[in-house]
């Protein structure tokens, strides 16, 4: 009997001297350790997520950490930073405010630097980073968005597309990628079309998991694998009336055949953590799900990594679903049901308050933190938080822009070829038209979720390289949305006595600097006719038909008896019967 004490006295006294710096010890058991010296403010902290565009200024070839960044790392504690190397209108980093590779990498280090030197226990920051179809960077690799991927049928390829995309926020320094988007479309005069991969269901799942098996989701000890994060989870693209946001009301088996095989399927390949979606489902809003967040995602799929909010999707348990009396009681409910961290933060700064007066126990924060520091363990963080800076260089190489290529050819979809009209044969071509919206726009051609593009070749770019510039006549003929006509007349003059007509119509999601932007970060719709801007986050469409006055471009142009190539650019399906015609 006193032997058998002393051997339970050794045991306990040996868990009491584990500590989480001992890497022999698995991460989940380091992350438990080190949750249990925190204090309260400090694992809220873990769990928050603010804006990383905020957290620094470039001066020339220079960059330097404000005063917010600090006020964040040592009062605030944060755990992450979200989009801090993104660069486009809302953010308002440009070509000169923004980050080359190397900037973002020198950055990086910095910011790791203080976070570790100024945090009581000296814990890295992740950095999360969007990359529907590249990181949104300066300098980085921009593939052809979700649609053209899904267009290529070749997970293979959207494999390989994934480990560059994740080597490339890797070598920046960053950890976590915002990707892929798994929402099936039901709708397509829903604004988000363009970053999903469809409608089809297993499609979406083919392509889905090849990204993720890209990143290296699954084996984060890896220098250049990223954390892959799904969104938007669930039901997202199935609103009623295709409306952002906006409600549906799917049943069980519709939700098991159609919307989750595709999130089941990138669990399975590696994805360690999920997003959640604004919209609701059958009257239970995303965020606060129990049921899919907790019950199927980690009891039935085994998911082991952690859910984060959509942008401010935690306050719109209160603000816009109305089923939690306060942001305060909003956060409870996301906490409860499966969130572990807050895009942005404002909500879970609340949960000191919900634990002081009892609405919350500190074990359920204490779950969310250590799902959190599992994976910064797991991921080496701890021993190793800075990067190679040079190696930032790679960033946008030859190689993968030679993958981006690839993947954009095979992304074309050659809808009808009458008389073989195609493929055009160069030495045969005294004068090509290019006419359109679409045809010398770089940003109508690449799609939301872009950053700011050092070189980029439009569709004229292209034919002028290929024939010289004095054998190819421009005009732009009308622009995507407004009812100007005052340019046809010009169109159809380029378009009379040359050998062919390539006619580049369609949509446009490109955001200028001129936008304005809700506080989610979708482009807020508006009236100037000016913007062809008709499609990405924030613009759901009543019609599907072409905008403005491309189908009586369209229509002038065929009158002249020129062969006519039309070529479509857009974000979702269009109602092409006309041009077909």
């Amino acid at each position: 009997m006193k032997r058998l004490l002393l051997l339970t006295a050794c045991a306990a006294a040996a868990a009491c001297s584990a500590d989480w710096r001992d890497t022999s010890l698995p991460p989940q058991k380091r992350a438990e350790l080190l949750t249990a010296e925190m204090t309260l403010d400090e694992k809220i902290g873990q769990l928050t997520s603010p804006y990383g565009w905020e957290m620094y200024e470039r001066h020339g070839d220079s960059v330097r950490l404000t005063d917010a960044f600090r006020e964040a790392v040592q009062n605030g504690h944060i755990g992450m930073l979200w989009g801090t190397f993104r660069a486009d209108p809302w953010t308002q980093k440009d070509l000169r405010t923004g980050l080359t590779p190397q900037l973002a990498a020198r950055l990086a280090n910095r910011m790791q630097r203080y976070a570790v030197q100024h945090s009581r226990l000296g814990i890295p920051l992740f950095l999360a980073e969007e990359a529907p179809h590249g990181h949104m960077a300066i300098g980085a690799t921009t593939f052809p968005t979700a649609p053209g991927q899904a267009s290529t049928w070749n997970p293979e390829l959207i494999e390989r597309m994934g480990k560059v995309i994740a080597a490339e926020i890797r070598l920046q320094g960053g950890h976590i990628c915002y990707g892929p988007v798994l929402d099936i479309v039901r709708d397509p005069r829903w604004s988000r079309t363009e970053e999903s991969y469809g409608e089809d269901c297993y499609l979406t799942a083919r392509i889905g998991e090849a990204y993720v098996r890209g990143t290296g989701s699954g084996d984060l000890s890896q220098s250049r694998h990223a954390l892959s994060t799904l969104k938007h989870f669930i039901a997202y693209g199935a609103s009623e009336g295709g409306q952002n946001g906006g409600s549906n009301l799917l049943g069980e088996r519709e939700l098991r055949e159609t919307y989750l095989p595709p999130f089941e399927a990138a669990v399975k390949a590696g994805a360690r953590s999920v997003m959640t979606a604004y919209n609701s489902v059958d009257g239970i809003p995303c965020t606060a799900n129990r049921r899919m967040l907790t019950d199927i995602l980690r009891g039935e799929w085994g998911f082991d990594g952690f859910v984060v909010s959509d942008l401010l999707s935690i306050e719109g348990l209160h603000e816009t679903h109305g089923v939690a009396g306060s942001v305060r009681e909003a956060a409870v409910q996301a906490l409860r049901a499966g969130v572990d961290a807050d895009l942005k933060g404002g909500a879970f700064a609340s949960l000191r308050e919900a634990a002081e007066a009892g609405d919350v126990a500190e074990a359920e924060i204490d779950r969310a933190v250590e799902r959190v520091l599992a994976l910064k363990f797991e991921m080496g963080l701890f021993e190793n938080p800075y990067i190679d800076e040079a190696a930032a260089a790679e960033v946008g190489c030859a190689a993968h822009s030679e993958l981006a290529l690839e993947a954009a050819r095979q992304s074309v979809t050659l809808l009808e070829n009458r008389s073989g009209t195609l493929p055009l044969d160069p030495r045969r071509l005294r004068r090509v038209a290019v006419i359109g919206p679409n045809a010398d726009n770089i940003y109508n051609q690449l799609g939301d979720y872009t950053a700011q593009q050092t070189a980029a070749n439009t569709v004229r770019d292209g034919l002028e390289k290929l024939l010289g510039r004095d054998r190819v006549v421009y005009s732009r003929g009308c622009t995507v949305r407004g009812g100007d006509r005052s340019e046809i007349a010009a169109a159809v003059s380029a378009a009379r006595g040359t050998d062919a007509a390539v006619v580049v119509i369609g949509g446009s999601s490109a955001r200028d600097f001129d936008t304005e932007f809700l506080q989610t970060g979708a482009a807020k719709a508006a009236h100037d006719e000016v913007r062809d801007m008709e499609c990405g986050e924030g613009f759901d469409r009543a019609t599907l038909a072409l905008l403005g006055e491309q189908e009586e471009l369209l229509r002038r142009i065929k009158a002249t008896g020129t062969p006519l190539i039309v070529v479509c650019i857009a974000g979702r399906p269009l109602d092409l019967r006309r041009a077909s015609e």
